[in-house]
Order: C-alpha cells, then sequence, then structure tokens
C-alpha cells in the first residue's frame, strides 16, 4: 500500500511539474507570436522610381512652325480724269500674284493711321523754293490725325543725310523742325536719302501690331543725283521689300532740257526717275509749273493718302525665298460703264525675315 501511494503521489506531483512547464512554454510562444502581429519588422521604405520617359519619335518630337505673311496694299482708284472713286465695294476687286488669285482677307475703306516721312532736298537747287516747300509741308502737317506720326529728314549730300526730326505726333515740334530747313552747298544724294528714309519707316514700324498702317514717304527735289553711294538698281530692290508709298513733288523745270546724242536730258531724267519712284511703289508724282502751285498739291497728297483702300491677303505661295512676286489689282468698271483704275505697288519681295543690316540715317 505505501509503496502504491508513493507511486501515485510520485506521478501527481509529475504531472504537476509538466503542467507548469507547459504553461509557460505555451506563454512564450504566445508572447512571441504577439511581439511580431503587434511589432512588425519595419520594411525599408522604396525608393522612389523615375519612370521613364519613353523616346519620342521623329514625328513627335519635330515642332512646325508655320507663319503666315499679311501682304498689305494701299490701293487708289480713279477714273479717267485722275479722280478719286470711293465707293468700291470688296467684291468689286480681284488680287492676283505672280498670275494666281488671291483670297482677299482684309478691306477697308475707312481712314487708317498714316506713317510718313517728309525728305526734302536742302541742296542749293532748291534755294528758290525753299520757303514755299516749308509753307507746304506745314500744309500737310496740319491735316495729320491724331493717330498719325511723322518725321522729317533733310538732305544735301551723303554725308549731310539728318534726321531732323524723329517720328512723332506732336505737330509743335514738327512745324518748328520746317522751320529749321536751311540751304547747304553739297552735291545731292537723292537715291541715299529715300534708300535710308525708307529704311527709317520700316524700323519705326517693327514695333507697331497694327498691321493696317499706311506708309509713305513725300521727297521733295529736284531728281537730280550727283553723289549717291546706292545706285537706282539698289535702290528699286529696296523698295520691293518695303510697304512705303512715295509721293514726289518735283521742281524738275530748271533742269537742262538738252538731250545728248544717245542720252536723256538731264530734266528728262530726273522726270523719268521720279516718276518711277511714284509709280512702283502705288503713289504719285506732281511737277509743278509754279512754286505757288504747293499749297493745293500739299492738300491734294493729305487727301490721297487717306481716300484709299486697305486690302490684305495671305499669298499662297507662302515661301520666303527672296524673289519677286508681281501684284496685279483689278477692279470692276462701275455703273454705266464707268472705267475704273486701280494704282497700287507693281509687287513685293518675298524676303526672309531677317534682312541684312543697313546703314542708318543720322539723328540730329
Amino acid at each position: 500500500m505505501n509503496k502504491g501511494l508513493f507511486r501515485l503521489v510520485l506521478t501527481v506531483v509529475g504531472l504537476i511539474i509538466f503542467a507548469q512547464i507547459g504553461i509557460r512554454v505555451s506563454a512564450r510562444i504566445g508572447t512571441s507570436e504577439r511581439a511580431r502581429i503587434v511589432e512588425p519588422t519595419p520594411t525599408p521604405t522604396p525608393s522612389a522610381k523615375t519612370t521613364p520617359t519613353p523616346a519620342r519619335t521623329d514625328e513627335e518630337s519635330e515642332v512646325v512652325k508655320v507663319e503666315t505673311e499679311l501682304v498689305n496694299l494701299n490701293v487708289r482708284v480713279i477714273d479717267r480724269y485722275n479722280r478719286p472713286i470711293n465707293d468700291v465695294r470688296q467684291n468689286d476687286f480681284k488680287i492676283y500674284e505672280d498670275g494666281a488669285l488671291q483670297t482677299i482677307d482684309f478691306f477697308s475703306r475707312s481712314e487708317v493711321p498714316t506713317n510718313y516721312t517728309l525728305v526734302v532736298d536742302n541742296s542749293g537747287s532748291l534755294r528758290f523754293q525753299i520757303e514755299k516747300v516749308i509753307d507746304a509741308g506745314k500744309i500737310l502737317v496740319n491735316t495729320n490725325r491724331p493717330d498719325d506720326q511723322t518725321s522729317i529728314i533733310r538732305f544735301v549730300s551723303r554725308d549731310k543725310i539728318t534726321v531732323q526730326q524723329p517720328f512723332t505726333s506732336n505737330k509743335t515740334d514738327l512745324l518748328d523742325s520746317l522751320d529749321d530747313l536751311y540751304i547747304e552747298g553739297g552735291q545731292t544724294a537723292i537715291i541715299d536719302a529715300v534708300y535710308l528714309a525708307v529704311e527709317n519707316i520700316d524700323d519705326h514700324e517693327k514695333g507697331s501690331k497694327d498691321e493696317r498702317l499706311r506708309r509713305a514717304l513725300i521727297l521733295v527735289s529736284d531728281g537730280e543725283d550727283r553723289d549717291s553711294y546706292y545706285n537706282e538698281k539698289q535702290l528699286f530692290d529696296r523698295l520691293r521689300e518695303s510697304e512705303v508709298q512715295i509721293y514726289v513733288i518735283g521742281f524738275v523745270k530748271d533742269l537742262s532740257s538738252e538731250k545728248g546724242f544717245i542720252s536723256k536730258s538731264p530734266q528728262g531724267k530726273a522726270k523719268a526717275f521720279l516718276e518711277r519712284l511714284a509709280t512702283e511703289t502705288g503713289g504719285k508724282a506732281y511737277f509743278p509749273d509754279s512754286i505757288n502751285e504747293l499749297s493745293g498739291i500739299a492738300t491734294d497728297i493729305g487727301k490721297e493718302m487717306r481716300t484709299q483702300y486697305s486690302i490684305g491677303y495671305i499669298p499662297t505661295n507662302d515661301r520666303k525665298d527672296n524673289t519677286y512676286r508681281n501684284i496685279k489689282v483689278v477692279v470692276d468698271d462701275g455703273p454705266g460703264g464707268q472705267k475704273r483704275i486701280p494704282v497700287t505697288k507693281a509687287g513685293r519681295i518675298a524676303a526672309p525675315d531677317t534682312p541684312p543690316a543697313q546703314t542708318k540715317a543720322k539723328t540730329e
């Protein structure tokens, strides 16, 4: 009995000890599991990944830049007797460039701002006319509208071409500058004066956003060139690149009318040159017989510059290949078969965007 009881006691004690060991092991395992749940092993923060930009195809990477060039024409319409006609409709006009009919994108009969330069010969050949020339200049200036701008260039020889008054709308400044003109000796350089005046006008217009502006040059001279650096070909090539209209007051009467054996007379040569300046730019030439005609001529020029049609088109041939393009304007006949004659520039140069640098006139 005692042995059996002893064994029973040992068995019970063993079971108790085993049970306690099992509980401790289980508690440790549970604690470890809870630790893994509550405090997970930190995962390294992934570094930012840069998604590679797909390689662009040539078609995608090429930037196509399309530029359009609005060609502006200032067109006078006259009848057989050189009287202006001011009731022509847009549908009555047809514009051709190198024979190709163009679509008219802009049309206006209303007055638009006019920027013009008075280019006045101050050489000895105009010593008897200078006072009347100044008076005529004042008549022109006084016809200016508030948005018009005018500059005055005085010239004698190639080294005496000065901007007497830069572009301004201030009539007082312009009138004062006209009063400061004076005669001076020297070999006349008309071609250089016109060339540099056109450069001056175009430079001034570069800052303008109004493509409808009229650009004009009013030349007062006897037309006889004696000292220019540029020649006639260079001048007319430059004029074809510009939109400047030229109005001429030519005092050619005092030049010799005697012809050479195979050459024109000085008077004939000067008149032909001045007429060509006006014709190729869509302007007009006046040859007064008397200085008393100047006031009427000045008034007429003021009207001519403003009673015009502004027409714009985007050429079907948009290449800027520095070639000359012939321009032809056709106007349908008016009521009763009235002949309506358009006057504008003969053509244009499809010049690149960046023309070569040119010599500038001096500014006083």
